[in-house]
């Protein structure tokens, strides 16, 4: 896929740059728990301030959905930012407008100036057209750096291109050049995929989709039930979606398609919940599966370790918790320890690496779950779309 790239910007010292980066980060106590999506985006922020542009940085937080809400305000991403940075980074008090235009009209060749939250306004996930218009008057190029936003038609990522002189980031180009590798013809066999997940809606689409493509889908979190339930096994009052038995019937008659044969079960989710594990027809009413069993683990372990490509997308129980960990943890050791080419696709499967301390032993770590999921899918995005598409100042 040919996207325009950093060097192909018009760039000149003192010019605007508006970089739309994914900074939907989780916070804690109003402080950054995870900065994997900025600092990702710090070899684009620093190739520009090296080439004297004027850095104005716009994404989202949350869901205030087009309401000013101080908890869902830039400020704990904009001090991480200038931690990340060692350079001022300033907040602007909104998205545009008479407040924000002065701010960036008097800065410097590369200085950085964080716009307030896009979601303030309704315009952005509405994409109104006069709202990604007043986004660009902010910039002079735009770059996309946003990868994990780009399968949304928000207006900051397929408002700007249109307009501006555009181009992806560094982490944009290596997100599509590493999924492109799992779309190949040549891709590395056997080419595995391991899905968890709480629902099969979630993930029915791209099941479909692998399955074209790899030899094998091990299926894990509580999304496995409803295949459970397609088996006409009990599965006590673990999560269902009783609607999409007949889809999960088609593609276990694929014969590609592997589900747990053993889980860890509880009645409360709770750190210090009493535990069983159970043969997979074995799951009692008013218990529920919450994550993978050891047998199941084991097996998976196995399959990825003989395998020459892993894509890992969705954590195999509630990780989060001590007594539903051990399924995950057992799949990310092998998908750090396989020779295979591993990508981690995002979301809760990119936490759960992390926090192992696994993500250096994969070859992938991808910022955007839902995106990378579709772009797999789809074998495109619609902010891909915008960046292959002319602009009006080319």
């Amino acid at each position: 896929m040919e996207l325009p790239a950093l060097e192909d910007l018009p760039l000149k010292k003192g010019q605007r740059a508006l970089v739309r980066v994914d900074l939907n980060v989780p916070l804690r106590d109003g402080v950054v728990e995870d900065d994997l999506r900025i600092t990702t985006a710090l070899p684009t922020i620093n190739w520009l301030r090296e080439h004297g542009a004027v850095v104005v940085v716009a994404g989202h937080l949350g869901r205030p959905k087009g309401v000013v809400d101080p908890q869902d305000s830039m400020a704990p991403v904009a001090a991480r930012l200038r931690e990340l940075l060692d350079c001022d980074v300033q907040l602007a008090p909104a998205v545009y407008g008479p407040r924000v235009e002065p701010l960036i009209a008097s800065s410097s060749p590369g200085d950085v100036v964080l716009l307030e939250n896009l979601r303030f306004e309704s315009g952005e996930t509405e994409n109104d057209p006069a709202f990604a218009l007043n986004l660009s008057e902010l910039g002079d190029v735009y770059v996309n750096e946003a990868f994990g936003a780009s399968h949304r038609e928000h207006a900051s990522i397929v408002g700007p291109p249109p307009i501006l002189p555009h181009a992806g980031g560094r982490l944009l180009h290596r997100e599509v050049e590493v999924l492109s590798k799992l779309l190949a013809d040549d891709v590395g066999r056997p080419f595995v995929a391991v899905l968890g997940g709480a629902k099969v809606s979630d993930k029915l689409g791209v099941i479909e989709a692998l399955l074209d493509r790899c030899d094998k889908v091990l299926i894990g979190g509580a999304m496995a039930f409803t295949f459970l339930l397609a088996m006409r096994t009990r599965v006590g009052d673990s999560l269902v979606q009783p609607e999409l038995v007949e889809e999960c019937n088609r593609l276990l008659d694929t014969g590609r398609v592997e589900i747990p044969t053993d889980f860890v079960i509880a009645q409360d989710i709770s750190p210090d919940a009493e535990t069983r594990t159970v043969n997979r027809v074995s799951i009692p009413d008013r218990w529920k599966g919450l994550d993978i069993g050891p047998e199941t683990a084991g097996s998976y372990a196995d399959i990825v370790t003989d395998a020459k490509t892993v894509l890992w997308n969705g954590p195999m129980g509630m990780f989060e918790l001590a007594p539903f960990a051990a399924g995950t943890r057992t799949v990310a050791d092998a998908v750090a320890a396989s020779r295979a080419f591993t990508v981690v696709g995002g979301g809760d499967s990119a936490a759960a690496i992390r926090e192992f301390g696994l993500a250096d032993q994969v070859d992938h770590v991808s910022t955007g779950g839902g995106a990378s999921l579709e772009f797999i899918e789809q074998g495109d995005l619609p902010g891909l779309r915008a960046l292959r598409a002319p602009s009006r100042r080319d």
